[in-house]
Formats: structure tokens, sequence, C-alpha cells
């Protein structure tokens, strides 16, 4: 009997019984915001109970960043040998092993997999406990253990981090046809011969060059009228841009209305675009068009939990639910879902639970970048939410083709924008569609953070030349 069960049950006259165990805190859900909050606390002497019913370490590390970013290497790495041409160097055809794609991308989520594991598993005050929670009661956790067994589990501190997963739309026929989500995909062994992307947002951009690159034939269906629809017009026209010269087919402002087996293999797909039904026929299908929230076995209404209309648990500026005690976590709280985030959560509730302060998410920034070639790195308004406040406004835009690292190494498409607040020369946000582009929104968002006027970044002295320099002249050509 593992560590875990051992302080789950008691062994009485031969039978297994259980138990109400009683912890200092329950964290239900293993992701970028719970398992630091575990070690927190049993740092402080607390006794934690973490509830994982799958792989420890979120969303993140299994199935999200760890996993993604590795396979966008790969596919970059494709790209620079397809285009060895431009740097006169002489190759032999480019061909992708895929099953050696996912094998090493298996290697490094197991590595960080493994270490969230071990770090929960040898850390005194800590039991990694292995099944489904849901609510018996306030302050009262049912476990349905992976072996079968059950136990019951009570706390004063309650944190949910359960997390989001994909969402599947209601498509007629789509039931009746494979289809993959974010992490089927990177289970393939071979790469397909023609995907079709249904969505547009940072998932399916991701996902669409980056087996353009692997060598299928992609079309993206998406049912707003540009990609990235948080974004402003030029950067989404910019990304679409970008795209299309990868060899990208786009179909926007186009409704799904029935998904079919294709005669040939693989599927068919009903779009409503401009009132006239077009298909759209592929070997295989993305299901790119959004998350929704790991909420449905957690029975909230017994520990009397507010869910959203979506499934969403309600949180305030501290992250407390509707139930004393019990806080809402990363993901499954709705707002943006970034891991950065999850870790800022976790940042937040240490410093109220176990150092006394008084920590909101009021204000926080959220910065992110779309891990596309070339990154749009983004932090704080676009022109148009500026606009939209009513602010003053400056606006500097540039190309990357004025950037001269950008040139040097033959990575110029995408452009560079700013919105400067004009009565204060605050940095108000910033946009950069280019090489590392979320190397050089970090910078910027480190000027916001310091409340640096935007002339300290136009004459600032930065090495040359560096994707930094670029900030000088991008700051010379305020509108």
């Amino acid at each position: 009997m593992n560590r875990a069960r051992s302080e789950l049950f008691a062994n009485v006259g031969g039978a297994l019984t259980t138990q109400t165990k009683h912890f200092d805190a329950i964290i239900i859900g293993s992701g970028q915001a719970g398992n630091p909050l575990a070690a927190a606390l049993a740092a402080a002497g607390k006794t934690v109970a973490v509830i994982e019913s799958t792989n420890v370490g979120g969303t993140c590390v299994n199935d999200g960043c760890t996993p993604t970013k590795t396979i966008i290497a790969s596919a970059e790495v494709a790209y620079l040998a397809g285009r060895a041409a431009d740097y006169g160097v002489e190759v032999g055809t480019v061909r992708t092993d895929l099953a050696r794609v996912r094998e090493r991308k298996r290697e490094i989520v197991a590595k960080s997999r493994a270490n969230n594991e071990k770090r929960l598993e040898t850390t005194t005050g800590i039991s990694l406990i292995r099944g489904i929670g849901s609510f018996a009661g306030p302050r009262m956790v049912a476990v349905a253990l992976n072996d079968g067994a059950s136990a019951t589990l009570e706390a004063e501190w309650i944190f949910i981090n359960t997390g989001l997963r994909n969402h599947v739309p209601d498509i007629p026929g789509l039931n009746a046809v494979a289809h993959l989500d974010n992490v089927s995909i990177m289970e393939l062994d071979a790469v397909p011969e023609h995907l079709v992307v249904l969505g547009g947002g940072y998932i399916g951009v991701e996902f669409a060059q980056m087996f353009r690159r692997f060598g299928s034939r992609v079309t993206m269906v998406h049912s707003k009228p540009h990609l990235l629809e948080r974004e402003d017009a030029d950067i989404a026209a910019e990304v679409r841009k970008i795209l299309e010269e990868d060899g990208i087919e786009i179909i926007l402002s186009a409704e799904a209305v029935a998904v079919w087996p294709h005669s040939g293999g693989g599927v068919e797909l009903d779009v409503r675009v401009d009132g006239v039904v077009r298909k759209v026929a592929g070997s295989h299908i993305l299901l790119a068009a959004g998350r929704q929230p790991n909420t449905e076995a957690l029975n909230a209404a017994a520990a009397g939990i507010d869910l959203d209309e979506h499934g969403f648990v309600r949180v305030n500026e501290r992250l407390e639910t509707s139930a004393p005690g019990v806080y809402g976590l990363g993901d499954v709280k709705g707002g943006p879902a970034f891991t950065h985030i999850s870790y800022d959560d976790f940042r937040i509730i240490r410093s109220n639970l176990i150092d006394g302060e008084h920590r909101t998410t009021t204000g926080r920034p959220v910065p992110y970048t779309v891990f596309m070639d070339p990154e749009l790195g983004r932090i704080g308004l676009t022109e148009e939410q500026a606009r939209e406040q009513g602010l003053k406004i400056k606006v500097a835009k540039m190309p990357m083709t004025s950037v001269a690292r950008a040139g040097e190494m033959a990575r110029t498409r995408g452009l560079m924008k700013m919105v400067i607040d004009e009565e204060t020369g605050q940095i108000l946000g910033a946009a950069v569609l280019g090489l590392w582009g979320g190397e050089t929104a970090s910078l910027i968002q480190v000027a916001m953070m310091g409340k640096l006027p935007y002339t300290t970044l136009r004459d600032g002295i930065f090495s040359h030349p560096t994707l930094a320099e670029s900030l000088n002249n991008l700051l010379q050509k305020l509108e």
C-alpha cells in the first residue's frame, strides 16, 4: 500500500475500511497553480492532499506548453531546412519523421512530469492521491480512487485547480467521424495529408502552421471575420498574410453546418459562407474552437459553490468562491487561460493565506505570446481597446523589414506596434509580431512595470544589432 493510501485507510480485522481524513488543505488538480501552492503550504507546516486523476502537472506540462512548444521547435527546424538555400546552404530533401518528433515530445514531457511528481511525492506534508475528487459538503471532498476504492477528506481550505479541456462543438455528424483535439493530434505518427483546422484562435494558428511545415496541406475554417479576434485588425491581417504565404488556406466568417465521412476516406466539412454552403474535404480534422472547464465531476452545489453559465468557477478578486474556505485557481475560473496567470494565482493565495497580505487580481497585467512563426508577443491594451476607452493615444508602427537583426537573419515577416498615452507618455500596450516577438514584448512590459515613459525606450542605448535596438526606430514613428 502506498503512502497516500496508508494515510487514508485503516486495516481493521483484515478488511479495508474508509476513514474521513483531515488535512489543513485539499487541492483538486495538480496544475501550475496547485503544485507550487502545495509546496508552499507544506513549507508553512500545513498538511496538504493533492488529488489528481491523471497526470501530474496539469495542461501545461502534459498537453499544452511543454509538448506543443517542443513540437513547434521541430517544425521550425523543418522550415529553416527548407529555406537553407536562402542562407547559401545546400541540403537534401527535407522529410519529417513524425514518429521521432512525437518520441522527442514524449521524452521531454515525461521528464517534466516526473520532476513534478517527485516534488509532490517526496515533500513532507504532501499526500498525492490518485483519483477524482467531488464535493460531499462544505469543506468535504469525496475521492473515487483510481484503484476502485474511495475516501473522504476534509479541510479548512480547499482549492479547485481542475483546468480546461478541448470543447467539442455541436455540429451534426461530428460524432460519426474521427476527429482530433489538441492532445490526440500530438500523438500522430504520420503527417496528415490534408489537415482541416476548425478554429482560428491561438491553438488553431499554432497547429495549422506547425503541420503545414511538416508537409501537410492545411485548411483553416474560422467563424469570425478575422483570425485571433482579440487582436487589432491590422495585426490579425498580418497573421493571415503570413499563414497564407506559408501555403495555408483560410476560410473566414464560416459556419460549420455538418460533417460527413468522405467517400475517399477522411472527412468532409460543410461550411456556410455568405449564405452559400461549400464543402471542405480533408484527411483529418482538428477541433480547435474553444475550451471548456473540468467542473462536471465536482458536485459544486454540494459545497455551495457557484458556477457560471459555461461551468466556470465564479471567484472574486481574491480568488474566493461563494463557499467559505474554497478558492478557484488557474483556467477553471475563466479569464485568461495562461500558465503564468495560473502561477500568479498561486502567488496571490500564498500572499494572502500564508504571508498575511492582501493581494488581488485587480489590475494585473496579462502578457501572452502566440507561438506561431514569427511569434506574436502581446502586453497591455490594443489600439482598439484604448480608443474604446476614450483615451487620447499615439500609435507607433513599423514593419520587421526595418529591423536590422531580422534582416540579417532573413526573418523579416511581421510588424511591431506600440500604443502610447498622448497626455502622459506612458506605454499602454504593444504587439510584436516578429522574430522572437515574445521576448521583445517582455522587454516592453518591463518598461511598463517601471512606469517608464516611451521616450526612455526611444532614447535608450541598446547593443547593436539586437531586437531591443528596434525600439529606438519604432518609437520615432509615432502617428
